[in-house]
């Protein structure tokens, strides 16, 4: 098969439209690691002063510490403490999918057989995996599973 048999049967895209052509496009997992590691460090930023707050109560005292656990059962202020919860756990996620997906960038900077597309694919799933699989566990933990 000549290369331009084959190009003629691929689709191309010259003009998007986000709302015919979008919908129909695989992004592959790669490209899924890609934007959820923007996503994740975006929400680590937006976050920080909740971090700030959960690390400054949890080490002042014994008080606050007392306090800090309370709010995650009873509330705090307008925050029921299911909300905190589920906010610390979007923390959680967002942690360990940027610190795994930054592992395996660094391994495919490091490496040379990294950059090969089985790779990419293979470490993309395994990251999304991960971070996932994580996540549940430490989620089971902040939920009072065990």
């Amino acid at each position: 098969m000549a290369m331009t048999e084959l190009a003629k049967k691929r689709p191309e895209f010259r003009n998007i439209n986000a709302f015919t052509d979008l919908p129909k496009y695989r992004l592959p997992a790669a490209g899924f690691v890609s934007i959820l590691h923007r996503v994740s460090g975006a929400l680590m930023f937006l976050l920080m002063p909740f971090i700030i707050w959960m690390f400054d109560t949890s080490v002042s005292s014994e008080i606050s510490f007392a306090r800090f656990k309370a709010a995650f059962n009873t509330g705090l202020g307008f925050a029921p403490g299911w909300f905190l919860k589920l906010v610390a756990l979007a923390l959680i996620w967002a942690f360990l999918h940027h610190f795994i997906a930054g592992l395996r960038h660094l391994w495919m900077d490091v490496s040379h057989k990294a950059v090969e597309k089985e790779f990419g694919k293979t470490s993309a799933l395994v990251t999304l995996g991960l971070s996932v699989l994580l996540t549940l566990v430490l989620g089971a933990k902040l939920f009072g599973l065990y």
